[in-house]
């Protein structure tokens, strides 16, 4: 099967399961269950509409009450405004044009809001999401046919591995003295005539660092415009930050996430906003809203004149609205060209103020977690590519399949990486953990290639001697539970929260309030999480030290760093099983985010059988850090 066709063959197959699961999601789940789930707002306060492009009114809107809520609304998506008078038929569809956490900004192809949305309450479901979908298809459609092209195709045939990689030298020499020698290697290659680079940065190795100084290293030496994409809408904001912070012009393509009145002002409708030509724009708004206005003031009942009146109006406020647009338009191309880096997430490269750019560099950040087919879109824009991540970190989101290392889990960064191993600059040097932290991760999963940084090589906590420890609960009677899908522990559970206790009073002896240890208790298991922070939040001896505590999943807390991290296994069983654990890139994101203590508590008894966990217990042992629950007295 051709290449292309197999990844098409993949995504049908995430697709129609995604598909059905939204459906099933939206279809069998109550309005308060949606809400839980961040799929629906309700109930919204229309704020006010506007004629917007074409043929579209734009309404905002606002929640009415638990505006902090987490949801999983973001830019471009697909959207249905409802009123719970007849939801099922009092519905109108559009598309997402601004959301943050508790307003949103809605294009609907009317030229006036339904009647019924003055009865009842109203709400915002958000609907599957096709278009993504669409962007992957064609982006794999196209890579299909450019590759035959002898010229256009060639950076395609060569990431596909059809055309050998050959033929470049490193001939750049790159070296800034506040880098180490591999972030300079890294930067180098990336200067280099190679049309694929690819920066391997562990934990805490410095990958965002080594970006930054790598764009202003190319924008210095081609002075080109450059585009950033990522997966995932927090990776895109954190590098637009750090590149703004380093004096680079960058556009934000799509709504940020983070709630920074900056990042807002660098995202391209804020950019829009500020731009001298909008004054006119806001002009002409304020005519097409008159003629609008004037329009609807007709009533239901009335003859062919006012009919005529009525449409003639509208057909004027079009008119504007169309002028509206092509201004608009113009400031877009202007700022976009203005800037010297433009960053999005991997569909959002394709949005339509985007759509026809090429770009002479394009990096994909944490490449190592992006669908191959999405990254198929920024690379068709690109004359060199630059990808950068970690494989031995947590794969890509994919629902349809549970086999890790199979289909779309199976990443480009991944396939690269083992294709071209002489085009890979490792990150080797860690600047987060005490070496006896990073040592053993290093040695299973990087080779034994990392080194820790001077500064935190020693670094422990204070009258501690221990930065790695194993509390074994063999035999302690902490049997697994199972509700449904979900795993816990209420054994293990207890005994985190009451060590932790104890490890909080003693931390009092010898800390103040302003150098107190940062603190996480993460589980792979969501119901773990759950049971773990109602343990925590009823224990009245620990509330003066929750503001330093977080519990939450592996999942949901990679890219974060603690100076103390819990890690509560969770399995205990007599069969050995041990379900997702054995997908060893998860338990090294977790153990890679202790800074000076990692404390891993689990039964040896069951995840002993499996060869990383049973190196890791004999690598603790050897410290003379294994421990029995038993050695501890918590009131249990």
């Amino acid at each position: 099967m051709n290449y292309f066709d197999e990844l098409k063959m993949l995504l049908n197959i995430e697709q129609d399961f995604d598909r059905e699961q939204y459906e099933t999601l939206l279809l069998k789940s109550s309005l308060n269950e949606r809400k839980l789930k961040g799929v629906t707002w309700f109930p919204i306060q229309i704020k006010g509409e506007e004629m917007g492009r074409g043929d579209y009114l734009t309404i905002t809107l606002s929640k009415t009450n638990n505006q902090e809520d987490e949801h999983r609304f973001r830019f471009g998506m697909p959207v249905a405004l409802f009123s719970n008078h007849d939801p099922l038929v009092d519905r109108a569809e559009g598309l997402i044009s601004f959301v943050n956490r508790d307003t949103m900004k809605i294009a609907l192809r009317v030229d006036e809001l339904p009647d019924w949305t003055r009865r009842g309450k109203l709400g915002v479901d958000l609907l599957f999401d096709e278009n993504s979908y669409k962007e992957m298809h064609e982006a794999l459609r196209k890579a299909k046919e450019l590759r035959l092209d002898l010229n256009e195709g060639r950076l395609i045939r060569e990431i596909i591995g059809e055309e050998e990689l050959k033929g470049y030298k490193k001939e750049i020499n790159y070296d800034n003295a506040t880098l180490n020698q591999s972030q300079n290697e890294a930067i180098a290659h990336v200067l280099s005539e190679n049309p694929i680079s690819i920066i391997h940065g562990p934990p805490g190795t410095g990958k965002t660092t080594t970006l930054v100084k790598a764009v202003q290293a190319l924008l210095k030496k081609e002075n080109k415009q450059i585009l950033i994409v990522a997966p995932s809408n927090t990776a895109v904001d954190v590098l637009t930050e750090r590149l703004d912070a380093a004096g680079v012009l960058v556009t934000r393509i799509g709504n940020p996430v983070k709630i920074s009145e900056h990042l807002q002002e660098l995202a391209l409708d804020a950019q829009v906003d500020q731009h001298p030509a909008n004054k006119e724009v806001k002009l002409l708004k304020k005519k097409a809203r008159a003629y609008t206005e004037m329009a609807q003031k007709y009533k239901r009942s009335f003859g062919r004149s006012e009919r005529e009146q009525r449409k003639a109006l509208f057909d004027e406020a079009r008119k504007i609205g169309k002028e509206i647009g092509d201004i608009q338009d113009f400031m877009v191309a202007d700022i976009l060209d203005k800037a010297q880096v433009v960053t999005a997430t991997l569909v959002g490269s394709n949005q339509y103020a985007v759509r026809n750019r090429v770009y002479q560099v394009v990096i994909i950040d944490e490449a190592a977690q992006a669908l191959e087919p999405a990254c198929w879109i920024p690379i068709l824009k690109a004359n060199k590519v630059v990808l950068a991540g970690d494989h031995c970190q947590l794969p890509p989101t994919v629902k349809s399949n549970a086999q890790m290392n199979i289909g779309l889990y199976h990443t480009l960064f991944e396939k690269l990486v083992k294709r071209y191993p002489e085009h890979v600059s490792l990150l080797n040097v860690q600047y987060r953990m005490n070496e006896k932290i990073m040592q053993y991760p290093s040695t299973a999963l990087y080779d034994d290639h990392l080194i820790a940084g001077d500064h935190v090589q020693h670094w422990t906590l204070k009258e501690d001697s221990e930065p790695v420890v194993f509390i074994d609960t063999a035999g302690a009677g902490f049997e697994e539970e199972q509700d449904g899908t979900a795993t816990f522990n209420v054994g293990e559970a207890r005994f985190v929260i009451n060590h932790l206790k104890q490890s909080l009073l003693s931390f009092e002896q010898v800390y103040a309030e302003t150098d107190f240890p940062a603190i996480a208790v993460i589980t792979p298991y969501r119901r773990q999480a759950t049971l773990l922070n109602e343990l925590l939040v009823n224990d009245e001896q620990i509330a003066p030290f929750r503001h330093h505590i977080q519990i939450n999943t592996i999942d949901s807390f990679q890219g974060q760093e603690k100076d103390i991290i819990y890690i509560s296994l969770t399995r205990s069983n007599d069969q050995q099983a041990i379900g997702f654990l054995s997908d060893v890139r998860r338990m090294n994101v977790a153990m890679t985010r202790a800074k000076k203590k990692l404390i891993v508590v689990g039964d040896s008894a069951t995840v002993g059988k499996h060869e990383f966990y049973d190196n890791f217990i004999k690598y603790v042992d050897t410290m003379q850090s294994y421990h029995s629950v038993w050695e501890w007295d918590l009131g249990e």
